[in-house]
């Protein structure tokens, strides 16, 4: 868990990020509404993926305490923001597992290609669809499609907080040096192949080869699908 539990020693933070209020609104992310009172709830949590209770009109996260009690955080979304990921992986001739990720360009490390769910959108469609987008793969064939799981993303707080929807497929093997072509777009800054047949082996590879790091938010996610977790 991110953050510290509030006690009558550490009182209750409150904290939204400038980028919520000004360039959030301004492109899209973020609700507009400041206040979390003056927004219906009872929508919200009809079609929340896990369920969350609201006291005195302020959203609770499930998981809470994060350590800022009040706010956004650097979330947009006031309560629940649905997600969805896109697990792909292959195998090389020697039967090692390799993964596709994006290096986010927001200086938040390495994760799995996705993002957010559109109202109205399959959470499938929607890895699929960010997986294009940030990657320019576009796969088909057989996926399996996991159940909601809650983020632990650093970047939320008590009242914001991050929930996604895993979708995996493996693509087969494949020769070295012939690993379906990607490119970073949209979000991401770079897309990769990476090495992945442990979680512990996925850490290495991303430290050795570019310097990189495990987005925090997927390092849970990454650890109990790939096994050997740190």
């Amino acid at each position: 868990m991110y953050g510290s539990a509030v006690t009558e020693d550490c009182p209750a933070r409150e904290y939204t990020h400038p980028d919520v209020l000004g360039r959030g609104v301004a492109e899209g992310w973020a609700d507009a509404t400041t206040d979390p009172t003056l927004i219906d709830w009872t929508q919200r949590q009809a079609h929340a993926l896990i369920p969350f209770r609201v006291v005195d009109g302020r959203p609770v996260n499930p998981n809470a305490p994060t350590g800022v009690r009040y706010g956004r955080n650097e979330l947009g979304h006031w309560g629940e923001a649905a997600c969805a990921d896109a697990l792909v992986t292959l195998t090389d001739p020697d039967g090692r597992r390799w993964l596709l990720m994006v290096e986010r360009s927001d200086g938040h490390g390495w994760a799995l290609p996705g993002g957010h769910v559109d109202p109205g959108e399959d959470p499938f469609d929607a890895a699929r669809r960010e997986l294009a987008e940030e990657t320019g793969l576009t796969v088909g064939g057989s996926w399996s499609t996991y159940p909601a799981r809650y983020v632990p993303d650093p970047r939320a707080s008590d009242e914001a907080w991050m929930v996604t929807v895993l979708s995996s497929t493996h693509l087969g093997g494949y020769p070295t040096g012939q690993f379906p072509a990607v490119a970073g777009a949209d979000d991401a800054r770079r897309a990769a192949w990476v090495y992945a047949d442990t979680y512990d082996g996925l850490v290495r590879y991303l430290a050795d080869s570019f310097g990189g790091r495990v987005f925090a938010a997927h390092r849970d996610m990454l650890g109990d699908t790939l096994g050997d977790a740190s």
